[in-house]
């Protein structure tokens, strides 16, 4: 029968013929360990959890490459390294740099790759939006409810 422990699930190498679903329903959740007797143990995870992790790797090269660097501020040698950066303000350039740099820190800190990408995702598709010219347009609002029909 499976061996779970308190902070991560760990499973046989027999599990995985005897409870097959019961192995990879979890892996589907989290990474897995699956302990051999006649080697090391593996580690079965999804797809999707091993493309977040290959995109956290990525990230950390990139902040390391920017944290080598000593010319300019944080926001503009991070917008050397995403130039979708350069269609915010400068001092929004900053704001995105920090918070960024932020979240990476949790994701390490953590192991929770999301933290990280869902703020870079959320700064590039938030500077999409204004490359796009979204936002200065200005916004005509109704003086007046006007009430409609459920739907």
């Amino acid at each position: 029968m499976a061996t779970h422990t308190a902070s991560r699930n760990s499973f046989q190498s027999s599990d995985l013929s005897r409870s097959s679903a019961e192995v990879f329903a979890a892996a589907s959740d989290h990474p897995v360990e699956v302990t051999r007797r006649d080697g090391e143990s593996l580690v079965l995870m999804s797809e999707s959890e091993n493309r977040a992790r290959n995109s956290l790797l990525e990230l950390a090269a990139q902040l390391i490459a920017v944290s080598t660097s000593l010319e300019g501020t944080l926001g503009e040698r991070m917008s050397d390294h995403f130039p979708w950066m350069l269609a915010l303000s400068p001092d929004g350039r900053e704001t995105c740099a920090t918070e960024i740099l932020t979240a990476a820190r949790a994701s390490f800190a953590t192991g929770q790759a999301h933290l990280a990408l869902a703020e870079l995702t959320s700064w590039r598709e938030t500077a999409t939006a204004l490359a796009a010219g979204l936002g200065h347009a200005p916004v005509e609002w109704l003086d007046e409810d006007e009430p409609v029909e459920r739907p």
